[in-house]
């Protein structure tokens, strides 16, 4: 899921010329911040099929593109496509790959074809550059940016990190700014659900390291395309219980060519710190929680962490060991909460969390629970990040979660696909720590551990 900020909708907009005539969200960023590659949902504004998945926006890069177009590449590539057939089948397996990438937001748009629509040859370069940066294994895209890039002003040590949870992977890529800060070129976030049943068995499904391979390649290809210079992957909770765990490392070291960092959660607490607390001014000190899928992070500190926290407490991990209907039963609720009141009062004999002068909510459920409490019609980091979400509305966002079915939830337009099933129990930590440790108000953070490590990466901290 990548993002979708107010401001993305204008800039868009005065890219194209026009009004965007289907939603999308942005897959890639230029050094400036602006939109290079967005992705379009599969059916249009009025419910007419969309093929074309990736688009270059970034008028530059447009030009640049159109002037490889006017040379008459799309003619030779075609041509080559009848005299190469190492380079067909390569192509084919591009098209085969998008058309699949696009039924992941829709299903039956499977068959409507590859890379711009069409399942044979090639249709548009921009379309074949906008797949390349999106991470598409595209050799006609690939053969575009060696051609085309930089096409701005780049500074040398991009890095990307990839923090790998119990429910979610989630991809930054950045651009060093100076102070030791940074310029974002792509956010992504999808639910993979690589902890799927290792809380009962021990161990990582094949099913579920599969997709999380899948989507780990796509994100490795984008970050190349890029051009990072660095690829980190940080595994979490799931991955840290595993007993085959070795098999996901060998994935990441194949995929990434990086070793796969399992970091403690202690590690996990203090990264999270880092990237919530970062140019943060509200009354210190921070208590930072972070509700994970596999586990729940609490770190106490002024501009360095004091004291840490890291508990078997997820929102994954609760509903797989208590909810067994949907909408959850009362007695699975009353479960529920007496299980969390458990994990806070051995984290009150840890921490000292009454020493907090303000909570800080990071992650996907504080997050959603606070899009929710706004009421808003998609998801936008920018009208969340840094707001402050109010105890009762917290409350009444629990409620109503848990009066709903899975596929209510799901529908909910702020709702990740792949968190509907897991927000009530993550919504029931958020709602228990607030009560019990005194917080009228928590300040949700649209910045957390992803965050942290990038910012690790580029300060050497």
């Amino acid at each position: 899921m990548g993002e979708l900020r107010t401001s993305d909708l204008r800039i868009v907009r005065e890219q194209l010329g026009r009004e965007p005539t289907t939603p999308f969200t942005v897959v890639a960023r230029c050094p400036d911040g602006h939109p290079l590659v967005i992705r379009n949902r599969p059916l249009d504004a009025n419910g007419e099929p969309f093929p074309t998945l990736f688009w270059l926006t970034c008028r530059d890069a447009v030009r640049a593109v159109a002037r490889l177009e006017s040379q008459g590449w799309i003619g030779r590539f075609n041509e080559r496509v009848e005299v190469d057939e190492e380079f067909s089948r390569a192509l084919e397996q591009t098209h085969r790959e998008y058309a699949v990438e696009r039924a992941r937001d829709l299903p039956e748009s499977e068959g409507w074809g590859g890379v711009g629509g069409t399942r044979t040859g090639v249709k548009c370069l921009h379309a074949h550059y906008a797949n390349h940066i999106a991470g598409g294994n595209d050799p006609v895209g690939a053969w575009v940016a060696q051609r085309v890039e930089p096409i701005h002003d780049e500074r040398a040590g991009r890095v990307a990190a990839v923090d790998q949870g119990t429910n979610s992977i989630r991809l930054i890529v950045a651009e060093p700014r100076d102070r030791g800060e940074f310029q974002e070129l792509a956010r992504d976030m999808i639910i993979t659900r690589l902890g799927q049943g290792v809380d009962e068995t021990g161990r990582i499904e094949p099913g579920a390291l599969e997709r999380t391979a899948r989507v780990l390649a796509r994100y490795a290809r984008r970050a190349r395309a890029l051009r990072a210079e660095r690829i980190r992957v940080a595994a979490t909770s799931a991955v840290r219980d595993a007993d085959n765990r070795e098999e996901f490392e060998r994935a990441v070291r194949d995929l990434t060519g990086s070793d796969l960092e399992v970091i403690t959660g202690e590690q996990e607490a203090a990264l999270s710190f880092l990237g919530a607390t970062v140019g943060l001014e509200a009354p210190s000190p921070f208590l930072v929680l972070d509700i994970g899928g596999g586990s729940t992070e609490f770190v106490l500190g002024n501009e360095e962490p004091i004291a840490s926290v890291s508990t078997q407490m997820g929102s994954v991990r609760l509903t797989e060991r208590f909810v067994r209907h949907d909408p959850p039963a009362p007695e699975e609720l009353r479960q529920l909460e007496l299980a969390v009141d458990g994990f806070l009062e051995e984290i009150e004999g840890e921490v000292p969390v009454g020493d907090a002068r303000t909570l800080v909510a990071v992650a996907g459920t504080a997050t959603t629970v606070q899009a929710i409490s706004l009421g808003l019609d998609r998801y936008d980091p920018e009208q969340i990040h840094r707001t402050w979400l109010s105890r009762g509305e917290a409350e009444r966002a629990l409620l109503d979660l848990a009066r709903m079915t899975t596929p209510e939830r799901t529908a909910l337009p702020v709702m990740a696909p792949g968190r509907g099933d897991v927000i009530v129990a993550g919504a029931a930590i958020l709602v228990a720590v607030m009560r019990r440790f005194g917080f009228d108000r928590a300040l949700v953070s649209e910045t957390d551990i992803l965050d942290g490590l990038a910012i690790e990466m580029l300060t050497g901290r």
